[in-house]
């Protein structure tokens, strides 16, 4: 096993060397703010059986959790999902792939709690396969508040009861932002990598026995040799066990993640109705590089209760309206017309380009997404709560021709939206800012059918068809006995004069 101890602050802070202290395995400082990556990586031989053989069956498997709460990020920790479970699944071939496609399901069920699928087939959506190769097949979304089951089923399957370092440091989990696991077959390794926000840290890590731990206390830098698509790190490196004292390192590396530098925000339009119209409140209408073309997108994972209707997206006056340019893309099938209930996919997502207005100046703007809500079940008060998370917001830019993007140490692939763009693209992040509160949430109130008064309805129901029955069978009888039954009294009569005469 290998781990990678991860602080970094913002460009113009540092810390002085002689503050940490080596003693062997271990290594502690002081208080610093900064951003905290922890990474993980197992080869697939050194996982228990159960998980070797689910994995044996996947060409790629990635699991993105991020925290509804709102958080800084550092760079280079500024890719964005909107917040909740994603799933990135491409299956492998043969039988070892059916016994995953089968069990994937009740597995992450199990360790994550309140997974809802029943099967990559039945429950996710497809990714089109027609953009670029870097996009994974399969799409699995659901909001996901916190990860307390993973970290007591963690605390299960990895900690015995007396390593107290082994619990403390799963407990950290409940407040990290973001948790990526991922795995595919070109590595054969299984990467675990946990986040926490811009806050303050206490520098301390223990290397564990038989795994190499290397510790860097970092912060963003601007050497001069950086190139513009290039981002600069400086700071201490340690290798625990090896080192005794920290080494001083400057490098760059490419990213496709850079931060914009400004926030956005976003409200349900009241009244909302069943169609409520979701507004996007952005700081700047001014693109982050003037050296590329750029254009704001807004990628939506949108649950199985609220959905974006692809035609009402067609209409090009409709959408200069709202500030938008285009719906890019949108998973299929969205049935417009299911119910909640009975739907099996987890919902949809949909990438749709903004269009900012043309000023000198920046200036604050906004543009407007039309939502649909789906009939929900009866609920107890007659409503239920809709929570639809926050989009991820960013400026796609173009970088220069011949431009390439290995990837680095930090870099983040296969979220959902990166697929759907070249790999040329570099994408400026818009911090989320919540208007009121911390949630990275906008709920709207459902009238649903009250189970409270539901009987009533049943008898008021079956009362009416009774009547409605009842008087049907009554005009029909007094139609039958006024034209019918009396027309062949009639006919009858002249027939039996006839004979008498």
């Amino acid at each position: 096993m290998r781990e990678r101890i991860t602080f970094v602050q913002k460009l113009g802070e540092s810390l002085d060397p002689s503050t940490l202290k080596i003693n062997g395995d271990s290594l502690t400082g002081p208080q610093i703010k900064a951003a905290r990556e922890d990474r993980l990586t197992w080869a697939l031989e050194e996982l228990p059986h159960e998980l070797q053989s689910l994995l044996e069956g996947a060409h790629e498997l990635h699991i993105r959790w991020v925290s509804p709460v709102a958080y800084e990020a550092v760079s280079p920790f500024l890719a964005r999902l909107p917040p909740g479970f994603h799933l990135f699944f491409t299956p492998g071939a043969g039988t070892k792939a059916e016994n995953t496609s089968e069990k994937l399901c009740s597995v992450l069920s199990e360790i994550f709690g309140g997974i809802h699928c029943s099967s990559p087939t039945a429950s996710f959506t497809r990714l089109p396969n027609n953009r670029f190769s870097h996009a994974t097949a399969l799409q699995y979304f659901q909001p996901l508040s916190s990860l307390s089951r993973f970290i007591g089923y963690s605390k299960d399957k990895l900690c015995s009861p007396s390593d107290s370092s082994c619990i403390a440091r799963l407990d950290r989990l409940n407040e990290a932002s973001s948790l990526d696991i991922s795995y595919d077959t070109i590595s054969h390794a299984l990467k675990g990598t946990a986040s926490w926000p811009y806050q303050p840290h206490t520098i301390h890590a223990t290397s564990r026995p038989r795994s190499r731990t290397e510790v860097g206390v970092l912060s963003a830098d601007k050497p001069k040799n950086m190139e513009p698509h290039e981002l600069g790190i400086s700071g201490l490196l340690t290798v625990l066990g090896q080192d005794s004292s920290p080494s001083a390192t400057v490098f760059t590396f490419p990213s496709r993640h850079r931060d914009a530098e400004s926030g956005f925000s976003t409200r349900f339009l009241e009244p909302t109705g069943l169609h409520p119209t979701l507004q996007i409140r952005l700081d700047s209408n001014k693109p982050p590089s003037a050296d590329s073309y750029c254009s704001p997108h807004a990628y939506f994972t949108l649950p199985s209760t609220v959905f974006a209707d692809k035609y009402q997206l067609d209409d090009d006056l409709f959408l200069a309206s709202k500030n938008l340019t285009k719906l890019q893309y949108t998973s299929q099938p969205v049935d417009l017309e299911a119910p909640e209930y009975v739907m099996e996919k987890w919902g949809s997502s949909i990438l749709v380009e903004l269009s900012p207005p043309n000023t000198e100046k920046s200036a604050p703007w906004t543009a407007e997404i039309p939502l649909h809500l789906r009939y929900l079940s009866p609920a107890k008060g007659g409503y239920q709560k809709v929570e639809v998370p926050y989009p991820a917001v960013f400026w796609a830019c173009a970088a220069e021709e011949g431009t390439k993007f290995p990837t680095n140490p930090f870099e983040k692939v296969n979220l959902g939206y990166d697929g759907l763009f070249g790999p040329r693209t570099v994408f400026w992040h818009v911090e989320p800012r919540p208007e009121a509160g911390k949630l990275l949430q906008n709920a709207v109130k459902v009238p649903v059918l009250d189970l409270d008064k539901s009987q009533w309805v049943n008898i008021v129901t079956a009362i009416t068809v009774l009547i409605g029955f009842a008087w049907v069978s009554w005009k029909l009888g007094a139609v039958y006995f006024a034209s019918g039954h009396g027309s062949s009294a009639a006919s009858s009569k002249p027939a039996s004069e006839k004979k008498k005469q």
